[in-house]
């Protein structure tokens, strides 16, 4: 999207009108069932780019849904999505399937991500340690966002980065993945340190 600028406002304003944004890839990771569709959903501008399957009984044994037993479908290659940040950055958004039959994909869907959100559930905290894992050895710089489900039990940010075995400067923050100012909190904090991490120009923390 380019920015709609008049044509009087001067040639400084004339080359920005004439810029196009620059394409950022973000991958949404995490466990099965953690709230990945759901935030690649909300957040996107655009209708989402779904893959999901029914869940059979093909997948008992296999698949574990414990703590999510109302989960009736799966991601199977991606979710995608986009998102325009003030016009200056497209946030293009690529959910990775979070069954461990799928990791093989995971490789070509963050292939030249600038970051990635983690997001995890109090409920199965041990099941993004895959993710963590995997952002780490990649040297992608990465955000924890704990989403909220309704029931879950609560803990401090301080003992979830504890139990994780986080970095000092890895950040840890709440979200509810249904709730379109939160998913957007998310990836602004994302980018703001994915950008730190890099060495990139600091962007000011505006909305989206």
């Amino acid at each position: 999207m380019v920015s709609g600028l008049s044509d009087t406002g001067g040639g400084r304003q004339d080359a920005r009108a004439r810029r196009m944004p620059t394409a950022v890839k973000i991958v949404i990771a995490g466990g099965f069932g953690v709230g990945k569709t759901t935030m690649v959903g909300t957040v996107s501008e655009t209708r989402p780019l779904r893959t999901e399957e029914i869940l059979t009984d093909e997948s008992v044994g296999i698949d574990d849904v414990s703590g999510v037993e109302r989960k009736k479908t799966t991601t199977v290659a991606m979710d995608f999505g986009r998102l325009t940040f003030r016009d200056d950055y497209v946030l293009y958004l690529f959910g990775t399937p979070g069954q461990e039959r799928f990791w093989f994909m995971w490789d070509e869907v963050s292939l030249g991500a600038l970051g990635a959100v983690v997001l995890a559930d109090t409920r199965r905290l041990s099941d993004c340690f895959p993710s963590v894992d995997y952002f780490e050895r990649r040297g992608t710089p990465f955000v924890v966002a704990v989403n909220c489900f309704e029931g879950a039990r609560q803990y401090d940010l301080a003992e979830i980065k504890l139990a994780l075995n986080l970095g000092p400067k890895v950040p840890v923050m709440l979200c509810d993945a249904r709730r379109l100012d939160s998913c957007k909190q998310v990836l602004i904090d994302l980018v703001l340190h994915a950008m730190k991490y890099r060495g990139l120009p600091a962007l000011e923390s505006q909305g989206v």
